[in-house]
């Protein structure tokens, strides 16, 4: 076992959960109206929300990875292709990333050069801030009548064979 692997299946599953989210809502064929629905404590619409889940997650990343991720800071008005293939590009990032020592203690410097902190806790925003907006997404679907997809960690390991049914005994 390698070093970052207690962190492989969470950052994993954040990547997917954020494709999935972004398949799903393509896939249901939205209408625009139905695509600027927001809910009350919600970032934005769905698009918009979407958009912000990626663009802090390569925020975050390229800070914890110390690499570039030019989409964060593209002017370019992303659709669903577009978000999944950031989406995509962060997911190789961070598959980079963990394969690399990860010092958790390493001092990461925000708010404008006024506060330090460490990168094992902007590893954990980027889990968080990404879980709290798709949980706004589904938000939003549900309150259009849809029934959101189920990105939930137990979902990924069915689906990456991460969970089994043990045989008979």
């Amino acid at each position: 076992m390698g070093e970052n692997d207690v962190l492989r299946d969470p950052i994993r599953h954040n990547n997917w959960a954020t494709r999935s989210l972004i398949r799903f809502c393509r896939d249901q064929g939205l209408t625009a109206e139905q695509l600027e629905v927001t809910g009350v404590g919600t970032f934005g619409g769905i698009v918009a929300t979407l958009d912000h889940i990626v663009r802090c997650d390569g925020s975050y990343l390229r800070r914890i990875a110390d690499r570039p991720l030019d989409f964060v800071d593209s002017a370019e008005k992303a659709g669903f292709d577009l978000l999944e293939r950031w989406n995509d590009e962060a997911g190789a990032l961070w598959e980079q990333f963990l394969a690399e020592p990860i010092d958790v203690e390493r001092v990461l410097i925000v708010d404008n050069n006024t506060r330090g902190t460490r990168l094992g806790i902007f590893i954990a925003q980027a889990l968080n801030h990404a879980n709290h907006h798709r949980e706004q997404v589904c938000a939003i679907l549900t309150g259009l009548g849809i029934e959101p997809p189920d990105i939930q960690a137990w979902e990924y390991a069915w689906e990456t064979e991460r969970i089994w049914d043990l045989p008979a005994t």
